[in-house]
């Protein structure tokens, strides 16, 4: 039912829209099922391309176990200090991981990103990334390498000298900025594609099409980011303020 654990009928029935090359959207509205619920099952379980029912099935039958295994039989598992539901926030950040992988990060960095997001400090130090994802030290290591690579988190150092990873606002204003350059790099090898096939022909109109498409993009996410930078930390503020708390 809408809500409940995927059955495995409804696992075959993904496969099938996955084979036919039907969207997410399409084979959630089938099933009355959520977009991020087809979504995560099949990032999480192979990918569109490796995708098979019956493994996604036993996966999904073999992470229940050993949920169960580690909370003692009879109790429940501890409330969470800050009162959230623990298993909704589990589900969401599994959406967000998602939502990484499907942009293209691996599946560790992925995990590690949405940690780090969903975290109300923003920032974890590797031992409490390797800790919250229970996973070894050298994994946090790689990925958070990766992630500095593409400006996605930065780096400092807390009272106690240990490095912590970083998201903040000013990182999306950044990588708004960056992917906006990036842009202008493709608008620019593609006009020196021009000269060198020839003006008029056909690939050099393809060219110069992509590249008058890419620059009025471009400009027009670097005024949009700049507009809209200072909505990032009025909504910060705006939180702070309604919720009496404050940073630190």
């Amino acid at each position: 039912m809408p809500g409940g654990r995927l059955t495995q009928q409804e696992r075959q029935q993904i496969a099938l829209g996955v084979a036919d090359g039907l969207a997410y959207a399409e084979i959630a509205r089938r099933l009355d099922r959520p977009t991020s619920t087809i979504t995560r099952e099949v990032m999480r379980n192979g990918g569109p391309t490796a995708y098979r029912a019956d493994l996604a099935h036993r996966a999904t039958e073999r992470r229940a176990h050993r949920r169960r295994q580690a909370t003692p039989q009879g109790l429940e598992a501890p409330a969470r200090a800050d009162g959230r539901d623990a298993e909704a926030v589990r589900e969401y950040t599994e959406t967000f991981t998602t939502l990484f992988m499907q942009q293209g990060l691996p599946k560790m960095t992925a995990r590690v990103l949405a940690s780090l997001y969903t975290t109300d400090a923003g920032s974890l130090t590797a031992s409490e990334l390797a800790q919250r994802l229970q996973v070894s030290p050298a994994s946090i290591s790689k990925a958070v390498t990766f992630l500095e690579g593409l400006d996605l988190i930065r780096r400092e150092r807390d009272e106690r000298r240990r490095d912590r990873y970083v998201v903040d606002n000013e990182l999306w204003y950044q990588g708004m900025i960056a992917a906006a350059r990036s842009q202008a790099q493709l608008a620019e090898t593609a006009r020196q594609g021009v000269d060198i096939l020839g003006p008029g022909t056909p690939a050099a109109v393809r060219l110069e099409n992509i590249a008058r498409f890419v620059d009025f993009v471009g400009e027009s996410m670097i005024r949009a980011a700049e507009q809209a930078r200072e909505v990032l930390f009025t909504n910060t503020e705006t939180t702070s303020e309604d919720t009496g708390t404050t940073n630190g």
